[in-house]
């Protein structure tokens, strides 16, 4: 049995295929602005937290 042979790609547009490799690693995050990102002191014994619920999830 032979092997399949393997299809041959061709870049035609380069400046979108660099533009695609340079943006291939980059992440966008959107946060809500009104997200509370400290804790709120409960007013009891010992630590309060520091961060939120919702800020640890991010």
């Amino acid at each position: 049995m032979k092997k399949p042979t393997h299809k041959i790609y061709r870049t035609t547009n380069w400046p979108a295929y660099n533009r695609a490799l340079i943006n291939r690693g980059n992440i966008a995050i959107w946060f809500d602005p009104t997200t509370q990102w400290y804790a709120l002191s409960k007013g009891k014994q010992g630590r309060n937290k520091t961060y939120s619920d919702a800020a640890i999830q991010c």
